[in-house]
């Protein structure tokens, strides 16, 4: 069952409660339904590893759950006559209830009736053998890549007709992953696709499963990549969500904002330190642009035991960090146009300099607007220790949204960040 099918199966759901058991005029059960259906959704409710897990899919669509009702409540403030005083109530017992145990069929009916699929891959194992048993891993070993080959037309048919004799290694599609050894069997491909078999190419199956970009899968298809990644992105719409969301953020914000700044000054004070609630930090913006960001404090300088001195995270700071309260401020620089609340993170001068020697196409990063929050931070969880492997994948994930720069991505990772703040993931 497609996850489509089953957001809209929930939806139609919630909508007829609302229409049914709470009698709520039609636009309303809509409109209040699809913001419930937003809450769950900010929460991952609909990835496949959510819906095999009852329990971490009744968590989430709980939170999820009460977290629109927040957005609710706004409506209800101005349309109170129109909705049923139950209606609180009833949509949380309905949504815990009821979808948990309807996504867990819904996984076992996936589970079950899913055909596996197995693929010939044209490339050589060893070189991307670690990329394909990743995106066999995401599918739930749906899809399976059974043999790698260097071919020649001969072999290629051979294999084709030797593995479609007997029904369990039957050879559903091929995936193509390397383009130099595509070209030695390019008219068998093409015949192999008028027969209605499956072709499919790496950057496509990297980024539909695995939803970023490895690097390696760029120097294949360098040729490709450079037509994609020519130019600066720029979206009027995403500057104006970013200017209306900023100011909603920070009007929601300012209660925890001044807890925390009054936190970072008596954490100052207790230590009798010079009181600094805020500090700058140049970091690299848009096209290479140097921009200064605002920031909580989170960091005290030390003195060690062989009388020099080192910035080290302090507990407080370690809270602020993790449900990124420090980066507050930045809402300022979002305001000023320095950057926008979605996009890769952006770098300070040392870090950029170092992932520009190591790592290929990094800035290619820089072409979009650089954000508060990003496809990378609600995907990709940090290690403490940062190495040229941590910033390479990384920028696998930048890249898939500067790929794919869009308004429904950019309101998709908002929404993802909800989550990823509030179950403390960010860092």
């Amino acid at each position: 069952m497609k996850k489509l099918t089953v957001q809209l199966i929930d939806i139609a759901l919630i909508v007829l409660m609302n229409i049914f058991f709470l009698h709520l005029s039609i636009p309303i059960a809509i409109i209040s339904s699809l913001i419930i259906y937003l809450g769950i959704y900010s929460f991952r409710v609909y990835d496949t590893q959510t819906m095999k897990s009852y329990t971490e899919s009744l968590i989430k669509t709980t939170v999820g759950t009460l977290i629109s009702f927040i957005l609710i409540l706004i409506l209800y403030f101005f349309l109170n006559k129109y909705f049923n005083r139950y209606f609180f109530l009833y949509n949380l017992l309905f949504t815990i209830i009821i979808l948990p145990i309807l996504h867990k069929i819904e996984y076992k009916i996936y589970e079950k009736s899913m055909p596996v699929k197995n693929y010939l891959v044209i490339g050589r194992k060893e070189e991307i053998g670690h990329i394909m048993q990743e995106i066999s891993d995401k599918t739930l070993h749906k899809i399976r890549f059974t043999q790698y080959i260097n071919p020649n037309p001969t072999t290629l048919d051979e294999i084709i007709k030797q593995n479609g004799q007997t029904t369990s290694h039957i050879i559903h599609g091929i995936v193509i992953t390397d383009p130099e050894l595509e070209k030695t069997v390019k008219p068998q491909i093409q015949n192999y696709k008028e027969e209605g078999m499956d072709i499919e190419y790496l950057p496509n199956m990297a980024e539909k499963y695995l939803r970023r970009i490895p690097v390696e899968v760029i120097e294949r298809y360098e040729d490709y990549y450079k037509v994609i990644f020519e130019s600066q992105k720029n979206s009027a719409m995403n500057r104006i969500f970013d200017i209306f969301f900023s100011l909603i953020l920070f009007v929601i914000s300012s209660p925890f904002l001044l807890a925390s700044i009054l936190v970072v000054l008596t954490d100052d004070l207790v230590h009798k330190e010079k009181v600094e609630i805020f500090f700058k930090q140049e970091r690299i913006g848009q096209n290479g642009k140097i921009f200064k960001v605002y920031k909580l404090k989170t960091m005290r300088r030390v003195q060690k035991s062989d009388g020099t001195y080192e910035d080290m995270l302090t507990k407080t700071g370690d809270f602020l960090r993790k449900f990124r309260l420090n980066e507050l401020p930045q809402l300022i620089n979002i305001l000023k146009g320095d950057m926008s609340l979605v996009g890769p993170r952006p770098d300070i001068k040392s870090t950029k300099i170092f992932c520009d020697e190591n790592i290929p196409y990094y800035g290619y990063r820089l072409l979009v607007p650089q954000g508060l929050t990003g496809h990378a931070q609600v995907f990709f969880r940090y290690p403490e220790a940062v190495t040229k492997e941590i910033f390479s994948e990384r920028l696998s994930y930048d890249l898939y949204y500067v790929k794919n720069y869009s308004l429904s991505l950019y309101l998709a990772t908002l929404l993802r960040t909800v989550e990823t703040v509030i179950m403390g993931r960010g860092k």
